[in-house]
């Protein structure tokens, strides 16, 4: 994800023919699902895995964001090897990583075993994914090229309803007597398959050896969001005593030796050019802000629906479907409208995204134990409507002044920051869930009210954002 889409450098004759790019496309497209799929089963599976295990409100925490950690610390370190070894060893090194670490997140044992499995699932997921782009950009014509970015919206969309829908019904169906295990060890044979179908359709490529990898600038970014996210993790689950404090504390201080790093590095994370661009880092801190809010509010409402409602995983799986209905529906409008409307697209999102989180807050406030499944409909709706609206929207509009030349860092950047948000959000949102007093659905509503009041304050933000998409990015 550091590098530029397209190698101008080739010419058309130097592609595959028709077929293998769209095989390339397809080994691309399953990395990527396989990706998006185990970053959202736990939202639904996350209470039966820790009624299992052990391990209570603190396993999960931290069954979505320690995934969403490491990919996020490691994005950007992991598209810098690519470019030094070659894209096609770090897909492969990466596909073969994942599909054993989902293996030992199937077999696990206790909850810090499965926590470890998770971080190594993330960490070789984020070996992954910044190669896709490249490989595309290196096989598939310039001018064709939009066709195959064209399905990544559809099929990612797609995933994002599957995955925890799968999730919901794999743990219900008990099978072999296994629980929720086979919705990891299932990737055996799909990780297995898309590594052997890599190994036979992707092109050979040396990279290059004289590019530089900030192995000290990951090293900080990673320690800085660990004690992050253990302080606040530890602090729901155990009181907030000193320990918790101190956590967040030495992350502050880890984040400033971090933002020190990006300033004196000779090939930094993030450019500071980029940091220097008012349009680029007030959508890089709404995206933040905007990202973890609703992160947390997937975890909440399927946390609302098993606890508080009593139902299955695969009950709460399909509750959620409406909302992922949403996403999909808007992501693909958004699309279209992007170039036309600009920042103005992003707004609308935030907008619609609120106003689904104040009926669904409104809702719960009066219906509480007693809300029916179909009175949840409209606002999981309206809200996905909102979020899917923002999703692909929000970072093509933060990338809209920036230099060509720096928009494969820039990129890069901000999916990193999103996983890192996914992180946080999560984390933050089901603190508040957990030490809210009373619990049930009075802690719901206090979450509702606190993602709320987030992606309110989002709003104003907007008029610090670039005007207009980029052309040739969309």
């Amino acid at each position: 994800m550091t590098q530029t889409l397209h190698d101008t450098s080739e010419s058309r004759d130097q592609h595959p023919p028709a077929r293998a790019r769209w095989a390339i496309l397809g080994v691309v497209l399953s990395a990527d699902v396989l990706d998006l799929l185990d970053g959202t089963i736990t939202n639904i599976a996350a209470p039966t895995i820790a009624h299992d295990l052990g391990g209570g409100t603190a396993l999960i925490q931290w069954l979505g964001a320690s995934y969403a950690l490491a990919l996020g610390v490691l994005l950007v370190l992991g598209g810098r090897l690519g470019d030094k070894y070659g894209r096609r060893r770090l897909f492969l090194t990466g596909l073969a990583g994942f599909t054993l670490a989902s293996t030992a997140c199937g077999l696990a044992p206790t909850p810090a075993t499965l926590v470890t499995a998770r971080l190594v699932q993330g960490a070789f997921g984020a070996l992954v994914i910044p190669q896709g782009f490249g490989i595309l950009g290196a096989t598939w014509p310039r001018d064709q090229i939009g066709k195959a970015y064209s399905l990544f919206g559809p099929v990612m969309g797609l995933s994002a309803v599957g995955g925890p829908v799968l999730a919901g019904f794999i743990v219900d169906a008990d099978l072999a007597g296994l629980g929720w295990r086979p919705m990891f060890l299932i990737n055996i044979a799909l990780g297995g398959a898309a590594v052997l179908a890599a190994a036979r359709l992707l092109p050979r490529d040396t990279g290059d050896r004289t590019a530089t990898v900030d192995i000290p600038g990951s090293v900080l970014l990673g320690a800085t969001m660990l004690a992050l996210l253990t302080g606040l993790i530890e602090g729901s689950a155990h009181g907030w005593t000193a320990l918790p404090a101190l956590l967040l504390l030495a992350g502050l201080a880890l984040f400033a030796g971090f933002c020190h790093r990006q300033r004196t590095a000779p090939s930094p994370l993030i450019r500071p050019s980029l940091l220097h661009n008012r349009g680029f880092t007030s959508g890089l801190l709404t995206g933040v802000a905007f990202f973890a809010a609703v992160a947390g509010l997937l975890y909440v409402v399927s946390l609302f629906l098993q606890q508080d409602l009593g139902r299955s995983p695969a009950a709460a799986a399909l509750a959620l479907t409406p909302l992922s209905a949403g996403i999909v529906v808007a992501s693909i409008a958004g699309y279209r409208l992007i170039t036309r409307l600009g920042r103005r697209l992003v707004l609308t999102g935030f907008l619609v995204t609120l106003a689904g989180t104040v009926h669904l807050l409104i809702l719960v406030t009066t219906s509480g134990t007693d809300t029916g499944g179909w009175a949840l409909v409209p606002p999981l709706f309206v809200t996905g409507l909102g979020m899917g609206a923002c999703f692909g929207s929000l970072y093509d509009v933060t990338i809209g002044d920036i230099a060509p030349t720096e928009a494969g860092s820039a990129g890069g950047s901000l999916g990193a920051v999103q996983q890192l948000a996914n992180a946080i959000g999560a984390a933050a949102v089901t603190t508040v869930y957990f030490r809210t007093e009373g619990g049930g659905t009075h802690a719901t509503t206090v979450s509702l009210t606190v993602v709320a009041a987030v992606t309110l304050l989002c709003c104003p933000l907007v008029a610090l954002l670039p005007r207009k998409a980029p052309e040739q990015h969309h």
